[in-house]
């Protein structure tokens, strides 16, 4: 796997940067604190996102900035890839875009963060953990592998090498070995259950009970069919005697009949007089009513205004009283529309002159208001004009500040000259940082030596002192020590000063800056001033106009209420005239009523007379009918005497008693019927019970032959998972001592090439990952007592080892990574600086295609293919990358090859 190209946007200090990758070395140089680190960490994070960062996402976005993006481009198992990460924030959210696919189209898409984290996880066979374990040492964790403990490190090496899956697979058979064993214990559980339930069905002889239950069935149906022929012959006798019966009785309802024919005629009869004497008593009280009405009218008839009471007077009266009536309503009409008229006027004349009476007490209020408004800009002028003097005292104040000044320092100049000071100040303070660096490598290595001294060892080679010509070598490491401090208390000084010098300049700065706002504000009060002024005259003015506006409108209001009156007047005179012809009109109505009355009583003699005649009538048509009932009457009587000598008593008897028993038959053999009906229920559903049970017996003896074969698979199951669990453990524990030593010969390979002909003869790690370092004298180290740099320089030896391992085992089918090594030289000396370079020539030898280094180290840089320089502008904060030309690199790959061969 190679990285080709990775461009970057507002990614932590860089703004935009777009650098391209190649095989081979690359060395990425620059001062500390430009970047260098960042450009791998942009890397880092497009294969996996924020599993990739120690902090949160918002830290990768630059200072300032609301979004950021990283572009990867990578070749992997000759297959190209293009991964494009989006960050945007907003409203304290990050919004994280991602999206991975190929370039030389073939069809791989992946969409989401987590989508295209997976599928890099997958292609690569390693995860974020992974792959720093693998093939990125990041800075500071160059000693990570060797300060974990052997099973950190079993751990982290049998990831890499894929063993963790044995493991998982080996846990997988655990689970289904573990569940096979619960599902097989249920099966058990569930044959002995069926086996106790057979022989509980067994022990009932289900087949004889069926037979017997079957039997008595057999002799109940029997029973039942022999009632039922008798409960027929029964209900025949019954129904012949209810014949003779219903003969006879038909003969005496019609008896019964004819007898009661003959009372109703009878009554009828009697009914039909009564009447007769009722409709004589009505036409003597009908001429009695008539002789009343008839004297009712006589005294009515002056009321009316009528000679006589007759329909010719009635309708000449009527005539009379709707001519009146007309004449009146029209004059009625006439005079309402007036005075309503009248009194809508008054309505309206009072409404406009308390109108015009409001408008004028609306029009003076705001003329008040505006003269008060007037009187408030006169005021508001008059503070402005006093805040205009305090801010002309002021400025005066501040411009003496700038006179008691340095006399090149001006009012204009006071900003770019703090600039240039901070431009400075940050010069120095990097300057302080590099020191400071610079510093504590130089007392590390004081330090150092003065132990291998303590020791009886030479701090450069750690031979004794006696046999190396380069004991002398700490003395110059303490004079460099003596002059970094000097410079570094220089640097501070200037810095102090600098932080004074800009703390006055930033007073003169504020009181520039004051003075600007001031003769701002000032300008501006002025012009408020003035407008304030202005609008105080047009206000007053204004008011004025409304005052002279009121007058007019109170005497327009006095006027318009005079006028009101006096047609309020005249609506008095028209309601007057009004009530006097409403009276009028109640006096037609009052003789209007008397003559109706009168019409009502003549008419109500009318009725009388009528009905004196139909009465008449009716007392005539009640004797004809009578005589008729009295024909029929006799005629009946006849019929009646017929039909009691045909009904036979005898008869009558003897068949209510044939009929009574053939009922207490049937009463009886019904009770029994139903009896025998339940137990023929009983019986059969006896039989039922009994056939679900053989049913259940023979389905009880189906599901315990499945279930018995079912155990029997169960149980080859769970010794094939047995078998399965404990093959991927022995699987686990063989490949984990072949990858043993497997890294043990890859260390000590990597270990002779880089500490040949030294003090240490070999490294032995066992089966648990514990390492052991060796002196040549046989003398057993633990790595944690090798010196710092010595640590160091075994731990990147590990590392290299491991990739070596991985790379080799998978012979090709998943290329491993680029080899990522940030700041390895930190912990180092030059001599061992010189054996980091002899390494990573080797590791070029073993076949691995792309070494990226950060450092700052020239050695490294003159080993480098590509060189590629990290550079921050102190002003803007922001980091620029520039690949270096190979060409330039000639003379310091000279140097490096002349190194080695030394």
């Amino acid at each position: 796997m190679n990285f080709d190209r990775v461009r970057l946007s507002n990614f932590k200090p860089y703004g935009d940067a777009d650098l391209r990758l190649t095989e081979g070395v690359t060395v990425i140089h620059g001062l500390n604190g430009s970047g260098k680190s960042s450009l791998l960490e942009a890397c880092f994070f497009a294969l996996y996102g924020s599993k990739a960062l120690d902090g949160t996402l918002g830290d990768v976005i630059t200072n300032g900035e609301e979004e950021t993006e990283v572009d990867l481009w990578f070749t992997h198992d000759g297959a190209s890839y293009h991964i494009e990460r989006r960050l945007k924030e907003y409203d304290g959210r990050i919004d994280h875009q991602c999206t991975l696919e190929t370039t030389d189209g073939s069809d791989v898409t992946r969409d989401g963060a987590r989508a295209v984290r997976e599928f890099v996880t997958e292609l690569l066979r390693m995860d974020a953990e992974a792959f720093v374990n693998c093939a990125y040492v990041r800075q500071g964790e160059v000693n990570k592998l060797i300060n974990a403990t052997p099973r950190e490190r079993q751990d982290t090496i049998d990831d890499l090498l894929q063993l963790g899956k044995l493991e998982e697979y080996r846990e997988r058979a655990g689970d289904a070995r573990l569940g096979v064993e619960d599902v097989l214990e249920n099966r058990r559980g569930r044959l002995d259950q069926l086996d106790d339930q057979i022989a509980e069905k067994k022990e009932k002889d289900l087949h004889d009970r069926l037979n017997g239950l079957e039997s008595d069935l057999s002799e109940v149906t029997d029973e039942i069919d022999r009632y039922e022929t008798q409960r027929e012959q029964a209900k025949e006798t019954r129904e012949a005697a209810a014949e003779t019966l219903s003969t006879h009785a038909e003969k005496r309802e019609t008896l019964e009949s004819v007898a009661a024919e003959i009372d109703e005629i009878e009554a009828t009869i009697r009914e039909a007089e009564r009447e007769r004497d009722e409709h004589r008593d009505a036409v003597r009280e009908a001429r009695e009513r008539v002789e009343e009405i008839e004297a009712a009218i006589d005294g009515r008839l002056d009321g009316a205004g009528l000679d006589a009471a007759s329909d010719e007077t009635i309708a000449e009266r009527r005539a009379e009283l709707d001519g009146r009536e007309e004449t009146v309503r029209e004059e009625l009409d006439d005079e309402r529309v007036s005075a309503e008229a009248f009194r809508n006027q008054a309505t309206n004349l009072t409404g406009k002159a308390d109108d015009r009476a409001e408008r004028a007490a609306e029009i003076e209020s705001e003329a008040d208001d505006l003269g008060d408004e007037a009187e408030a800009a006169a005021d508001e002028a008059d503070e402005r004009e006093s805040s205009v003097e305090e801010l002309r005292e002021e400025a005066e104040t501040l411009r003496e500040r700038f006179a008691a000044a340095d006399a090149d320092i001006d009012r204009d100049g006071v900003a770019d000259e703090r600039e240039a000071l901070r431009e400075r100040r940050g010069e120095v303070r990097e300057r302080i940082a590099e020191l400071s660096a610079e510093l504590k490598n130089a007392r590390d290595r004081v330090e150092e030596a003065e132990e291998l001294l303590a020791a009886g060892k030479c701090p450069e080679c750690g031979q004794p002192v006696e046999d190396s010509p380069h004991a002398s070598g700490i003395d110059e490491d303490r004079e460099q020590v003596a002059e970094l401090e000097a410079e570094l208390e220089e640097a501070r000084e200037r810095e102090s000063d600098l932080d004074d010098r800009l703390a006055e300049l930033s007073e003169l700065a504020s009181a520039a800056d004051r003075l600007d706002e001031i003769d701002e504000t000032v300008e501006t009060l002025e012009d408020r001033v003035e407008e304030k002024h202005a609008e105080a005259d047009r206000k007053r003015e204004a008011a004025a106009e409304k005052r002279e506006r009121v007058e007019d409108l109170r005497e327009e209001a006095e006027e318009t209420h005079d006028v009101a009156t006096e047609k309020r007047e005249e609506a008095e005179a028209a309601a007057e005239r009004v009530a006097e012809l409403e009276d009028a009109l109640a006096a037609v109505d009052d003789a209007r009523e008397a003559v109706a009355a009168i019409e009502e009583q003549l008419s109500a003699i009318a009725d009388a007379e009528d009905e004196i005649e139909r009465r008449r009538e009716k007392r005539e048509n009640l004797n004809e009918v009578n005589d008729e009932r009295r024909d029929r009457l006799a005629d009946k009587r006849e019929r009646r005497d017929e039909l009691a000598e045909a009904v036979d008593e005898a008869a009558v008897d003897e068949a209510r008693e044939r009929k009574e028993t053939a009922e207490e038959y049937l009463e009886k053999v019904d009770g029994e019927l139903d009896r025998l009906a339940e137990r023929r229920t009983e019986l059969e559903n006896a039989i039922g019970g009994v056939n679900s049970e053989i049913q259940e017996l023979e389905n009880l003896r189906e599901e315990r032959e499945s279930l018995a074969e079912r155990v029997d698979a169960l149980e080859d199951l769970h010794e094939e998972t047995s078998e399965l669990e404990a093959m991927y453990g022995d699987l686990r524990a063989e490949l984990r001592q072949r990858n043993v030593a497997e890294l043990e010969r890859t260390l000590n390979e990597t270990f002779e090439l880089v500490y040949g002909n030294d003090a240490y003869s070999h490294i032995e790690l066992d089966g648990e990952y514990v390492l052991t370092v060796y002196q040549k004298d046989g003398e057993p180290l633990d790595p944690e007592q090798l010196s710092g740099g010595e640590r160091a320089l075994f731990n990147l030896s590990l590392r290299c080892a491991i990739y070596r391992l991985l790379s080799e085992g998978i012979e090709g089918a998943a290329p491993t990574p680029p080899l990522i090594l940030d700041e390895p030289t930190v912990f180092l000396d030059s001599g061992h600086v010189s054996r980091l370079v002899r390494l990573v020539e080797e590791m070029r030898g073993f076949g691995v295609r792309q070494i990226l280094i950060v450092s700052h180290d020239d050695e490294l840089v003159g080993a480098a293919d590509e060189l590629v320089t990290v550079e921050k502008d102190p002003r803007t904060n922001r980091s620029t990358v520039r690949r270096e030309d190979a060409a330039d690199l000639d003379a310091a790959e000279l140097d490096i090859a002349e190194l080695a061969d030394d």
